[in-house]
């Protein structure tokens, strides 16, 4: 970027567009189809090839990220150096050729024409009509009573959102995301899923406008971010089964700040606040206000975070606990980590968002 004078700016363009392209060739390809849950599940990641591995290193970061327990690789062909780097990051690597004499994928290649967008789109279709297959994940729980895509208002500002009440609903949890994420973020949906398990009812909605979202300072803005939680959770009790439920927020990365900032304004009465490698210092005054139950989790291969963490909760004066994750990073993509991090947040929502009389038996 300094080389050729990128600007912020002109960078900003770019992932905007890209993101729109993102979201157009994904509901391209998988149409009205739900995303299928990768928890628990092996995942197999399969590519024509790999010069870099780049590509390939991406994918299987994403699969990890979604909960695969297990990550599988299948080249048929990459050269050594690309393929060693490769085997950190999947659990297994299977590569038929590795010369030694590499340029490029398409060498190795007869024909190497790309694979057209309508032949993606029907093998998707025939695949999913003939697998059929229960998702795990969704059949472990009777259907939710309410699980659909709406529009947050908050105050007079429509956000994208999606609500789920299980039947029974025993409390309901508001997500803030972090920096640079939405909605549609992997770790918080995965997250979500185990909480709608345990009968908590969830919120996961974008704190700010896709125009807004390219003004990369407004990502950053704790204020304005508290300011529209507050502003959702206030949407959120006039929504039909919603009005008597007790409220939680689930704050993750500059998201948790906002959460507590948020927390610590009287409308809101929340009634547990947890955060997943949270920046709680980020909310600075406002912690002594804070009076709702708070629970940090943090991984301990995060050890910047958890310094800030533990000064932080020096300030809360409301009952607070900090759990470190073995072997977390930041972003909790080592197997396993996510979820400990959301079974400790189930447990923490379920003591203080229900009572013994209503509380669901955990499955």
């Amino acid at each position: 970027m300094r080389a050729c004078r990128i600007t912020p700016v002109e960078l900003e363009g770019v992932e905007a567009r890209e993101r729109t392209e993102l979201d157009r060739r994904a509901h391209h390809f998988r149409g009205d189809r739900p995303r299928i849950s990768l928890a628990g599940r092996t995942a197999i990641v399969v590519d024509d090839g790999a010069a870099t591995g780049s590509t390939a290193r991406a994918a299987c970061q994403v699969a990890r990220a979604q909960g695969a327990a297990q990550v599988i690789l299948a080249l048929p062909v990459a050269p050594p150096d690309a393929l060693a780097a490769l085997r950190t990051e999947a659990d297994n690597v299977v590569c038929l050729e590795t010369p030694s004499w590499f340029f490029a994928v398409g060498q190795w290649y007869d024909d190497f024409r790309q694979t057209t967008d309508a032949e993606v789109v029907e093998l998707l279709r025939l695949a999913t009509e003939s697998a059929a297959v229960p998702d795990p994940v969704t059949t472990e729980a009777d259907p939710p009573a309410r699980d659909e895509d709406v529009e947050v208002l908050a105050g007079r500002v429509p956000l994208g959102g999606h609500l789920t009440m299980p039947r029974d609903t025993a409390g309901l949890v508001v997500f803030a995301h972090g920096s640079g994420s939405s909605r549609h973020s992997p770790r918080n949906r995965h997250v979500a899923r185990i909480l709608n398990q345990a009968g908590l009812g969830t919120l996961l909605f974008d704190l700010l406008t896709p125009e807004e979202e390219i003004r990369r300072s407004l990502v950053f803005d704790i204020p304005l971010l508290a300011h529209r939680l507050v502003d959702t959770t206030a949407w959120l009790r006039t929504q039909p089964g919603c009005e008597h439920q007790r409220i939680g927020y689930f704050g993750a990365s500059t998201g948790a700040a906002a959460a507590l900032r948020a927390a610590a304004d009287p409308r809101t009465d929340i009634t547990a606040v947890v955060s997943r490698g949270g920046r709680p210092d980020l909310a600075g005054n406002r912690l002594p206000w804070v009076r709702t139950p708070t629970l940090l989790i943090v991984g301990s291969h995060d050890p910047l975070v958890l310094d800030l963490n533990r000064e932080a909760r020096t300030h809360l004066r409301c009952p607070s606990e900090l759990t470190v994750v073995p072997g977390a990073g930041h972003l909790f993509e080592e197997p396993g980590t996510l979820d400990e991090a959301a079974r400790l947040a189930r447990d923490w929502f379920l003591t203080h968002l229900t009572t013994d009389q209503d509380r669901p038996r955990v499955r």
